[in-house]
Order: structure tokens, then C-alpha cells, then sequence
């Protein structure tokens, strides 16, 4: 069976007398010494060497005879145990293992099992001869351990159970699944633990380089924390009553998506309350990841050597532990694998931990209730982005970039800090408009990469460049409507009518009027292939206007409000109950746009306080707005001659003059009566082909 070897020490002609001993008691009480000893040699020269039976190895012409071998290693054994009191191990060793016993509070028994635990891990030749004993259940291994330590195994039992101090602390666990050779079955808190052990005398803390390490200084503080000012207020005086009464079993766990600062914010907590941070590693010192079992086991260690200090504790990514396993294999988590020593674990540790992690989905419903604070740690909203990127940014940045930029709602603190950081490194080599659209497109890329939308580009207000609400058709007074939504805050308007008619524009122009950001969400951004995700995301639409304090205005709104009368199948049901849950308890203002009123819910549409129709314009509108883009456009004034034209078009919506606008650019109007060519031509799109006369 192949067994992994941690780095051994090279072999030598002297070994320490302690460790002599051992060899003894494997090789004569524990009968190893049939493998050592052949017919017609050693098995291995470098053991018997160190013994003292080097005359033996390679013997005169009356050959080599195993009787007296036996017997020559029988009185070695015998004048070895006269000395054992006096079988030492490098003072090196005895002293980190004294510090670790004042610190964690280790027995006699205990500190001997770390010692031998340590030297089989470290010295090669100890290692070998347990090899000889070939491989041992648990109960065999309780049993060589009493053996080479001269210890009652009932002793060695109690040290190496799971509640006792050396499982607990993490620094030494048995395997108890199988069998296998001695030092494999033995395992210590990780690979470098042993090097570390034997080479110098360390500080005990140091001795968890690998496993757990101290966090770095924090770069936010909690007022950048304001859109969870809720959860801080319960939050920080329970950490500082937990620090102050030395209170067990508190754990906090935080989740939301990569760079919204979770990390972060522990350290602010830390920083706050006047505590060390330590963070359990989520990967070695040679940069390898370490598996979840090796982390828990860290925490746990760190919970017995950071208990007697002013500390916090952070577990990043909990995934590792927590949803490690594999559902369509039937393979369970390490977690559950220990689901009894993680809740007990949940429950007594002494040091405050804030466990972290990009999704609450990672965790088993069954440990949530364990923590005694769930919370998420959400995108910071639009307010608190334009904060961020103010003392991040503000030297990169002007204003109107800083405003827009802070629109993007999945612009997490990470991705700024990030930009600028990289931006300002080559500050002097861009000049400033230059180091603006550097950190543009270093954001840009981030933002790509992970799957959301780019940067909004400069386009103040998101309106057209011509807005004014008289120029929408609508049988309404929008004006007087904005009017009474900024004084009440609040209310549910329904805008229904053809594409292009300014229903969503007015959503602009209303969250400018309120002096509110505007959080736009169509079909498409909510709609997701998977049962049950669909509302999730309506949810958190709602939510996130809420903590925004923004004026939320959900597009093609018909399909989530679809007639629950005509539905076939359940999650469309479903799906138009979240809908009216969340208009019914949303507390700021609401907007819903369709080009399909037909087919709507009744439900929905008591729950709107106006239902607006948007229509095509007016003749004198179109005129109107005509005039306007010609001042726009640089073009001389529409003559009155082309007013008839405009008339006869329609189905003319405002949003035809965008569109006319954007042409321009590409294929320049020169004349008002190419602008009004260009707009019948779009009307005459949405006519539709015209009946043909005639014979086919």
C-alpha cells in the first residue's frame, strides 16, 4: 500500500537516545525484529548500524547468524531500558512541545504521544521500522503506542480520543477509517508541522504557519459598511460582550458575492473592537490548497491556541468544508461526514469566528441554525458605490464619471480598490484623462470576465437628449404625477402602451425629479432556467431597491404578471404571487411597463394605484419635438410646408426621433426634410407591409 512520506531528515550514524529506544521497543517487545533481521543479513544497514550492530552487517567467513543477532538486539534492548529515564530528544523539540503544552494545556501522557508523533514524521529510520509492523487497525495502533511509550494504553486511549485536547487542538488525529501503516494512521496538524517542530525553538503561534495565519491590516473602515448598518448595530456589541465575557460558541456567518469587502469588514470588526484577527489559510506555504478536513482541523487548533487572547477568528471560503462533497454522486461534504464534532464544535469554541462565503447555498439548512447571525453582505448600493469610488478614485475620476460609473450595480468595493491601485502605480505616465480611461477599461474587464454587464458609457440621466414630458402622449398629467410621487415617496404606476412611446424614459425622468437612483430590471434579467430562481431574483430586485432607495421600474413586466387564470404550469403561478408580494410590502416607488396590457392578472392591476397609457403623438407634438431636434441636429428650422408630411405619420413615437439621432451619426441628415423622410420611413416599419393591388 502506498503511504505518503512527509520530508524526512537525513539518515545518520548517531540517533538520539530516545528515539534509539523506540527502534528497540518496535523491533523486540513489538517482534519487528523478523524484518530486520534476515537469514543472511540486515534488511536495512543503516538501522542496525545506529543500534550498535555494525559488526554484523558484514561479518568474517563463519557467515552471519540471526541467533546471535536476535540475542546481541535483545541485550541492546535490555541496557536501553535501564536508561530510559535518562532518553532524551533534542532540547529543540522538548521546548516548542513545553510552550504548546502551556498554551493549549497538554497532560504528561499527551506531550509524550506529540513527540513520538512528530519524530515519526520527521525521522526516516523510525519511520522504516514501524513500516515492519506492517498495517495496524486502530486498536493496534493504540496498542504499539502504549509499547513504545511505556505507557497504559487505557492512558494512550484517553489522549487520542476525539474529545481529548491533542484531537481537539487539531495537532494530532488517528485515522480510524481502515488500517495502515503506523505514521499514516497518526496524522499532525499539517505537512510542514513536523519540520517546524525539530528545526528551531518558535514561537507557538508561528507553529500554525500554513494552517492559520494573522490577517492584514484593514483598508475599510465600518462607516464604508453603511448599507448594513442594521446588522452592525447588532453585530458589534455582540462581538464586544463576546470578547469581554470570553463568551463560547459564537459564530457569524457572512455571505455575498466575490469583492463585496467580506473579508474587509472582518478586519474593520477586528480593528474596531481592538481584537487580533486570524484567518484560517486556505492554502499551504508551498501555495497548494488545502483540503477542507486540513482547515477545520486548523480551526480548531487555533481555537485552542488563540483562546487565552484578545482574538477573532475568520474562516474565508467555507465552501472548502461545508460543500466539498458531491450531490449526484451521492458523496457528502466533510462537514456532514462530522456533522456531530462541527455542531458540537458550532457550539463551544472559544474564540468568536466569522465564517465567510460567496453563496448561503453552500451551508446545510441543518448548520444554519447553528450561527447566531446570518446575514448577507450585499453589492454596496449606488449611494455607497459613489462613496467608495470617491476615496478611492477621487484623484482618477471626475464627478460625472464617478456618478455614472457608480450606476453599475454589480461594481463591487474589490474591483475598485483593485483598479485604482494598478492605475495609480503608473499614475506618472498617464495623463489624467488617459488614467480615467485606464481604470475604465481594467474595470471593464473584470466586469466581463465575471459575467455581468460593462460600464455604463456616458449618457447623463440615461434620457434622450431631448426629454420633456409634454412631448409623450399619455392620458395622464405626468408632470402632476411626478409632482405627488416626490412628496409621498411612495406608489405603484402600471405605463402600458407601443414601443417607443417613453414609458421608460419617463422612469428616468421621474427617479431625477425624486432626486432617487433608478434601478432598471428587465424580462431578461430575471428570468432564469431554474425552478424556484425566478423568484429569488424578483425578490432581490425589490430588496435591492429598497436598500438603494431607488425608484425600481421592471420592463416587459407581462411576463411576471401573466393571468394566473391561463396558466399550465405551477412556477407560473408561482412566479405572479412573488410579483404581488413584493408590490404589496415595497415601500418606495414602483413602475411597471408592458406593451401588453392584454392578459394581465386582475389581481395586478388593482394593486396599481394608476394604470397610464402611453400612446403614438400627437400632430403637434411630432411637431414640436421636430423643431427641437433640428436645433440638436444644426439644422435650419422646419419650413411649414413639411408640417402636413408630419402629420400624416401616424404611429410616431418619441422614441423614433432617438433612433433618427443615433443615425445621424452614421448617415448624416442634412435637411429637415430628410429628418422628416427618415422618421416616416421608421413609422412605416411599424405599419407593416402594405396590401398589394392587383393580380399575382
Amino acid at each position: 500500500m502506498f503511504k505518503p512520506r512527509a520530508r524526512h531528515s537525513k539518515p545518520s550514524l548517531t540517533m538520539e537516545p530516545a528515539i534509539r529506544l523506540w527502534l528497540l521497543r518496535i523491533l523486540v517487545p513489538l517482534g519487528a525484529h523478523r524484518e530486520l533481521i534476515g537469514a543472511h543479513g540486515f534488511n536495512s544497514d543503516a538501522v542496525a548500524e545506529v543500534l550498535g550492530l555494525a559488526h554484523w552487517i558484514d561479518p568474517d567467513q563463519d557467515g552471519f547468524d540471526p541467533r546471535a543477532v536476535q540475542s546481541a538486539l535483545r541485550e541492546l534492548h535490555r541496557k536501553a531500558e535501564k536508561q530510559a529515564a535518562k532518553a532524551l530528544l533534542p532540547y529543540c523539540l522538548r521546548e516548542n512541545i513545553r510552550q504548546l503544552s502551556d498554551l493549549v494545556g497538554l497532560s504528561a501522557i499527551d506531550c509524550r504521544i506529540l513527540e513520538f508523533v512528530v519524530s515519526i514524521h520527521s525521522e526516516r529510520m523510525l519511520d522504516d521500522a514501524a513500516d515492519w509492523l506492517g498495517t495496524l487497525s486502530s486498536v493496534r495502533v493504540f496498542h504499539a503506542l502504549s509499547v513504545i511509550l511505556d505507557v497504559p494504553e487505557s492512558e494512550i486511549r484517553a489522549s487520542l480520543s476525539a474529545d481529548a485536547i491533542l484531537a481537539r487542538s487539531g495537532l494530532v488525529s488517528v485515522d480510524r477509517s481502515g488500517t495502515g501503516a503506523l505514521r499514516a494512521k497518526l496524522d499532525l496538524l499539517s505537512d510542514d508541522f513536523a519540520d517546524q517542530m525539530i528545526s528551531a525553538q518558535a514561537d507557538p503561534i508561528s507553529l500554525l504557519r500554513g494552517t492559520v495565519c494573522a490577517a492584514g491590516p484593514a483598508q475599510l473602515g465600518l462607516a464604508e459598511y453603511g448599507h448594513i448598518h442594521p446588522s452592525l448595530e447588532i453585530l458589534c456589541p455582540y462581538l464586544r460582550h463576546a470578547v469581554t465575557t470570553s463568551r463560547r460558541g459564537v459564530n457569524i456567518f457572512v455571505h455575498g458575492a466575490p469583492g463585496t469587502g467580506k473579508t474587509q469588514l472582518a478586519r474593520a470588526l477586528a480593528k474596531e473592537l481592538g481584537c487580533e484577527l486570524f484567518e484560517v489559510a486556505a492554502e499551504d506555504t508551498d501555495g497548494d490548497p488545502v483540503s477542507g478536513e486540513r482547515r477545520l482541523r486548523a480551526f480548531r487548533a487555533a481555537q485552542s491556541f488563540f483562546a487565552p487572547r484578545r482574538a477573532l477568528i475568520v474562516f474565508d471560503e467555507v465552501e472548502d468544508a461545508f460543500n466539498d462533497g458531491d450531490g449526484f454522486l451521492g458523496r457528502k461534504s466533510t462537514a456532514q461526514l462530522r456533522k456531530a464534532w462541527i455542531n458540537r464544535m458550532l457550539e463551544e469554541n472559544p474564540v468568536a469566528t466569522l465564517w465567510l462565503s460567496n453563496s448561503v447555498a453552500s451551508l446545510d439548512p441543518a448548520f444554519i441554525r447553528r450561527f447566531d447571525m446570518v446575514f448577507e453582505l450585499p453589492v454596496p448600493p449606488q449611494k455607497q458605490r459613489e462613496s467608495i469610488l470617491r476615496n478611492a478614485c477621487g484623484d482618477l475620476l471626475d464627478d460625472e464619471a464617478i456618478a455614472r460609473i457608480a450606476r453599475t450595480e454589480a461594481l463591487a468595493p474589490a474591483v475598485v480598490t483593485k483598479a485604482a491601485s494598478v492605475i495609480r502605480a503608473i499614475r506618472g505616465e498617464l495623463a489624467q484623462t488617459s488614467a480615467a480611461a485606464a481604470f475604465e477599461r481594467l474595470t471593464n474587464n473584470t466586469l466581463l470576465a465575471q459575467g455581468h454587464r460593462l460600464l455604463p458609457p456616458p449618457n447623463p440621466g440615461g434620457l434622450p437628449p431631448i426629454y420633456d414630458p409634454s412631448f409623450i402622449q399619455a392620458d395622464a398629467d405626468l408632470a402632476a404625477i411626478a409632482t405627488r410621487m416626490t412628496s409621498l415617496g411612495s406608489g405603484r404606476l402600471c405605463l402600458y402602451g407601443p414601443p417607443g412611446t417613453g414609458k421608460t424614459a419617463y422612469g428616468h425622468w421621474l427617479a431625477q425629479q425624486m432626486g432617487v437612483p433608478l434601478l432598471i430590471r428587465r424580462a431578461s434579467d430575471l428570468m432564469s432556467p431554474w425552478v424556484g430562481e425566478n423568484e429569488k431574483n424578483i425578490a432581490r430586485a425589490f430588496r435591492q431597491a429598497e436598500d438603494d432607495g431607488a425608484l425600481l421600474l421592471i420592463d416587459e413586466v407581462d411576463s411576471f404578471l401573466a393571468d394566473r387564470r391561463g396558466a399550465q404550469r405551477g412556477w407560473e403561478v408561482s412566479l405572479v404571487n412573488e410579483m404581488l408580494t413584493q408590490m404589496e410590502f415595497f415601500h418606495g416607488v414602483f413602475i411597471a411597463s408592458t406593451n401588453l396590457m392584454d392578459g394581465l392578472d386582475q389581481a395586478a392591476l388593482r394593486r396599481f394605484d394608476l394604470k397610464v397609457k402611453f400612446d403614438y403623438m400627437r400632430p403637434e407634438q411630432g411637431w414640436k419635438l421636430l423643431q427641437c431636434y433640428c436645433v440638436q441636429l444644426h439644422l435650419k428650422a422646419p419650413s411649414p410646408d413639411l408640417r402636413p408630411k408630419m402629420n400624416r405619420l401616424e404611429r410616431l413615437t418619441p422614441g423614433d426621433f432617438a433612433v433618427v439621432s443615433r443615425q445621424h451619426r452614421f448617415r448624416p441628415i442634412g435637411s429637415p426634410a430628410m429628418l422628416v423622410a427618415a422618421l416616416d420611413a421608421e413609422c412605416a416599419l411599424k405599419e407593416g407591409p402594405k396590401p398589394s393591388i392587383g393580380f399575382l
